[in-house]
């Protein structure tokens, strides 16, 4: 059983991954601004935000992972780079990061260009280039400090929710896409993507993208 706190758990991307990590019997703390009315059985709910580092570490003790799933938009916009990159360093060491990012800052293409700068919505670049920040800070801290950060597929969001298949690929730093070039996955299936690699290790301190 591995001790998880998910930052922004109540959200959509960290409420699937809430879910996911109960079905598999791991200890879960959901931390976000308000306790939702609507709970996974089975998980702790604590009122917290990542703008108060020193008060957040204090509800998330003896956590093996933290997972931040915030999006930077609205009143966190500006806000979540910096105290995602506070939040890592006050760490202890053995504790290991994930953040759910965005599909702005993968490839198109190997050796490509990146989506944000390939017909990007001009709407959504803000949020796009503080996630990308967040993952420049992660790969400039300490070689000691272990980190994953995961770009979902084009049209990954709860507007397009889908259904739990168990089933993704990865494609390294490229987005991942069908035959038909569409670039999708549901919420339950990155929660699978989360907790298939919270378990079985394989990207350390590196980005990678998921879609089917």
């Amino acid at each position: 059983m591995t001790r998880i706190a998910v930052i922004g758990g109540t959200g959509y991307a960290g409420s699937n991954i809430v879910a996911e990590a109960v079905s598999r019997g791991h200890s879960v703390v959901s931390v976000a601004r308000s306790v939702p009315a609507e709970r996974v059985e089975g998980a702790v709910y604590l009122e917290g935000t990542i703008l108060d580092v020193p008060g957040l570490l204090t509800q998330i003790q003896e956590v093996d992972v933290v997972i931040q799933a915030l999006s930077p938009r609205g009143d966190m916009a500006g806000k979540v780079r910096p105290a995602t990159a506070e939040l890592f360093a006050a760490l202890p060491d053995n504790v290991r990061l994930g953040v759910v990012g965005g599909a702005g800052g993968s490839l198109v293409a190997p050796g490509g260009a990146r989506v944000i700068d390939s017909g990007f919505p001009e709407e959504f670049k803000a949020e796009a280039s503080e996630a990308i920040g967040v993952l420049e800070d992660l790969q400039a801290s300490p070689e000691n400090k272990d980190w994953f950060f995961v770009h979902p597929a084009g049209t990954f969001g709860a507007w397009n929710l889908g259904e739990r298949t168990g089933k993704y690929r990865t494609g390294g730093p490229v987005l991942v896409t069908d035959e038909k070039g569409d670039s999708y996955i549901s919420g339950p299936d990155l929660g699978v993507a989360f907790l298939d690699e919270i378990e079985n290790p394989k990207h350390h301190r590196e980005n990678f993208t998921i879609g089917y």
